[in-house]
């Protein structure tokens, strides 16, 4: 990766990590990287497995790793008074907190509003681009939590980059849908992109940010519908006298083999499934059960109604696009 961004990573769960240790397998330099976690077993686990690593927790700790730190006196002074805990490696070096230029929301949607407001001041002043991994809120709400208690412009506020990432990251192995507001910049959105294609082996940029709950309908969600399809098979093969271990080792390399023949071939979903379909074989005879029962219309059904929920929770957790109460 070309850019080498100073990077903080606001949460450390398994998502923040996936991206982490996706970076860092491409050569990103972990000095440019910091962690604030506010669980202490999780900040231990983050130390022990990436030795060197900053990771923060306390009550200050996310205004540290945004803000940076003015002196490593200041720094020690935190750590004095409580407000901060480092990992044991960065303590020895406090200087190295410089301000970060890209901030990661990597916290749960339900505590995203607190965690931004709580930073509205720092993010304001310094203008990081801004990158929100939390499900369901919109730019104009992030926006809106980042000018709270202020007269500021909205037009002043930092880039706000929104990226529907999907559990498959945690493998390198994800697919990720971003959306940018219009003050991001080309660059921005590099790095943005950057980021995700360390752990994502689709990166997809829509043009209209409800098309995020599209992407979660699709890809964000749709992890768990191949789940729940290979569970059924696999059931479907104990029923009928096969072993549970060879039902599941035959259904997920079947799933795996079909997935890289469509990833590979030439021809498109539907030509390769007539390929495969002999008319009147056993494929044929499955196929016609699956139309029979209405599974296109289930499937359609199913993606809508994870769309659908995107967006409820997105009033929910967030309220409309709020930027035009700023």
């Amino acid at each position: 990766m070309a850019m080498r961004s100073r990077l903080a990573f606001i949460g450390g769960g398994n998502m923040a990590e996936a991206i982490l240790g996706g970076l860092l397998a491409t050569g990103y330099p972990l000095t440019q990287c910091v962690v604030s976690e506010p669980l202490q077993a999780r900040c231990e686990f983050l130390h022990s497995k990436y030795p060197g690593l900053q990771v923060l927790s306390g009550p200050s700790a996310n205004q540290l790793a945004v803000n940076g730190s003015t002196s490593p006196a200041s720094t020690a002074a935190m750590i004095s008074e409580g407000s901060v805990h480092i990992s044991p490696t960065a303590a020895t070096s406090h200087s190295d907190f410089a301000a970060a230029e890209v901030v990661i929301l990597a916290v749960k949607p339900q505590v995203l509003r607190a965690v931004v407001e709580n930073l509205g001041s720092v993010l304001r002043t310094k203008k990081p681009l801004v990158i929100s991994i939390a499900a369901g809120i919109e730019t104009g709400a992030i926006a809106s939590f980042m000018a709270e208690g202020s007269r500021v412009d909205p037009r002043s506020l930092p880039p706000v980059i929104r990226v529907m990432p999907n559990t498959p990251s945690l493998v390198l192995e994800g697919a990720a849908g971003l959306y940018a507001t219009s003050d991001a910049t080309p660059a921005q959105r590099h790095v943005a992109e950057s980021l995700m294609a360390a752990v994502s082996k689709q990166v997809s940029w829509v043009e209209r940010e409800s098309l995020i709950d599209t992407v979660t309908g699709i890809s964000g969600s749709g992890p768990a519908y191949f789940f729940l399809m290979m569970e059924a098979m696999e059931d479907a093969g104990v029923a009928l006298g096969m072993d549970r271990e060879t039902a599941k080792a035959l259904t997920i390399q079947t799933c795996l083999g079909a997935a890289k023949m469509a990833q590979t071939s030439t021809d498109d979903l539907q030509t390769l499934r007539v390929k495969v379909t002999s008319p009147h074989g056993t494929t044929d005879a499955a196929i016609k059960t699956f139309e029979a029962g209405g599974f296109r219309e289930l499937v359609r059904k199913s993606v809508g109604a994870a769309d659908a929920r995107s967006r409820e929770l997105a009033l929910e957790l967030g309220g409309k696009d709020l930027s035009n109460k700023l």
